[in-house]
């Protein structure tokens, strides 16, 4: 049996995988997919990767999840993408991965207002140490504003953090797996998508070799890959530190940027971005101990945050 560190370990470096996938979103986004066209992103993105998880797993979830799996089919994909891509395509990466940032703030706030659940003090600490550093690297440069794209990641991030609540809360329903689970999500979501597209996109739709090429990134390791790995952990170790693992995003963005955009980055963004990485890790110190005593599927009961 793994010690309780050990296995804590082990599900954070499995939840560390999804935000650093998903930090190549931005490049793949700019550098190959068509302009304007954020709900055929986000479409792509969900559908096909939760059929094809289904395709493998071939199981339905009992009666009484079918409400559940609903609710989180649109905080995690439905509602989430389309705010993802629109804030994706109308600001820069370096200020929509600001307010993701914060995530475990809105992680916190919103344990403690409905469930009466308070998270560990120096957790909270190390998620505004995460938040000052992505903040410090991204307006130490040039930041471009755009009122509909801050309001789309503001919501994003506050849509996607309930969503990790209640998958963390709610846990699996019996007899089922998580990538059942994550298909199902993410064919409801893709489906709660669909009629979006001929309402806001905008821009010629292109499905050249580059086209192909990013779609099928964001559907396969962006979408089953990541979010297979991001909810295995998340019914797992506490909310806050989770979503404390998202500025893996925009330290992810800004090296495929230096090496890929040939961007540069200032000695103050550098150091922003360092800060980021270790309240990132630094914050999964305090639930520590305790994690790897709980068992998997901790979704009964009232779970630490």
């Amino acid at each position: 049996m793994d010690h309780a560190p050990a296995g804590h370990a082990r599900l954070i470096l499995l939840g560390a995988v999804a935000p650093v996938v998903w930090g190549t979103t931005y490049v793949v986004t700019t550098e190959l997919l068509p302009p304007d066209r954020p709900m055929t992103a986000s479409l792509l993105r969900a559908l096909p990767a939760g059929l094809l998880l289904l395709a493998l797993t071939r199981q339905l979830p009992p009666c009484s999840w079918w409400g559940r799996f609903a609710v989180l089919a649109l905080l995690n994909f439905g509602a989430f993408f389309p705010l993802l891509f629109l804030g994706a395509y109308r600001l820069p990466g370096g200020l929509a991965a600001v307010v993701g940032s914060a995530q475990p703030l809105v992680a916190a706030l919103l344990l403690l207002l409905a469930f009466r659940q308070r998270t560990p003090l120096p957790r909270v600490l190390w998620a505004v140490a995460a938040v000052a550093g992505v903040s410090v690297a991204v307006f130490a440069g040039t930041v471009t504003l755009d009122a509909l794209g801050l309001a789309a990641a503001l919501a994003g991030t506050a849509v996607m953090a309930a969503g990790v609540v209640l998958t963390r809360r709610w846990g699996l329903p019996d007899g089922m797996n998580g990538l059942a689970a994550t298909g199902w999500q993410l064919t409801l979501g893709g489906l709660m998508i669909a009629p979006l597209v001929p309402l806001l996109d905008t821009g010629a739709f292109v499905l050249d070799l580059p086209a192909v090429l990013g779609y099928a990134w964001l559907a396969l390791p962006g979408g089953a890959i990541a979010y297979a790995a991001w909810f295995h952990a998340g019914r797992r170790v506490p909310s806050t530190s989770l979503t404390l693992l998202i500025p893996l995003t925009p330290v992810t963005a800004a090296v495929l940027g230096r090496l890929l955009l040939d961007e540069t980055l200032t000695g103050l963004q550098a150091a922003g971005f360092a800060l980021a990485l270790v309240a990132a890790l630094a914050g999964q110190l305090p639930g520590l101990p305790r994690a790897g005593l709980r068992r998997a599927g901790a979704g009964r009961g009232l779970p630490r945050p």
